[in-house]
């Protein structure tokens, strides 16, 4: 049985690219989306992590895989020396030729892979608009409802816990219902986004983490806060992106769990 040749790899960068709208969304100014290394071989097996650290790099080596596409990529301040930390990730890198692609808030904002989309309909949810505007762009999403908030909490401890992730909320949620909802993955709580939760009248909010005062200012303003985990509210888009990347191109993918409990 003959093995099949790996796909190039700009064919692959140019559909991902493509899906999702790398050049179109705009992130944070340290972001650098898209293709952060580049290797020889092409694309014959995908792994896909939340962070690009050296423990997802090397589980990555160990499946075999040749191309590693991350939520939290290697570059976040602009130049810096290659050196300590940095030098080995690029070194195992280099060493097992894995090729690197990073995808941050266009990833977040996706409409079908994206991780607001998929944890909310993980926890039951469905989406009817946008969410988290940032520079003109919906990066989260919101709804209506008509559930207990104890059973959406109870939803969303039940989908974190495998990995890493535990919910602690901004009010008790017993006796509570939630009718307007809104969801940001990762860092979602801050004074831009809660803002935005007040104007819209929204009830609860899903969120992976937050400064300590946006639960002092939810808490005032009767918003319920679930903090669910900057970890493990991002795990699903990368996985729902290989899965997509394979039926694109019938390459094998496999994600790597590395819980930060964070």
């Amino acid at each position: 049985m003959t093995t099949p040749a790996p796909i190039a790899l700009d064919d692959v960068v140019r559909a991902l690219d493509t899906e999702l709208r790398t050049i179109d969304i705009p992130d944070y100014s340290g972001a650098l989306n898209g293709l952060q290394v580049a290797n020889r071989r092409g694309v014959s097996r995908v792994a896909t992590a939340v962070d690009a650290s050296r423990d997802t790099i090397r589980d990555a080596a160990g499946i075999g895989a040749d191309l590693l596409i991350v939520h939290h990529g290697l570059f976040w301040s602009g130049v810096q020396p290659i050196r300590g930390v940095t030098y080995d990730r690029l070194r195992l890198l280099f060493d097992h030729d894995i090729a690197l692609y990073s995808t941050h808030l266009p990833l977040d904002a996706h409409p079908t892979l994206g991780n607001n989309v998929q944890l909310a309909h993980a926890l039951g949810l469905t989406p009817s608009d946008g969410f988290a505007m940032h520079k003109g762009f919906a990066i989260g999403v919101r709804g209506e409802s008509d559930v207990a908030t104890d059973e959406l909490v109870a939803r969303t401890r039940a989908f974190v816990t495998p990995y890493g992730g535990q919910v602690v909320t901004s009010l008790p949620p017993m006796g509570r219902r939630t009718r307007r909802w809104a969801l940001c993955t990762g860092g979602g709580a801050n004074s831009d986004t809660l803002r935005e939760a007040y104007t819209l009248g929204v009830d609860t909010l899903i969120v992976g983490e937050g400064p300590h005062h946006t639960a002092v200012d939810a808490i005032e303003h009767d918003l319920c806060i679930l903090y669910a985990g900057h970890y493990a509210t991002e795990t699903l888009g990368v996985q729902a992106l290989g899965a997509w990347l394979h039926t694109q191109f019938g390459v094998p993918h496999a994600f790597v769990l590395r819980p930060t409990g964070l």
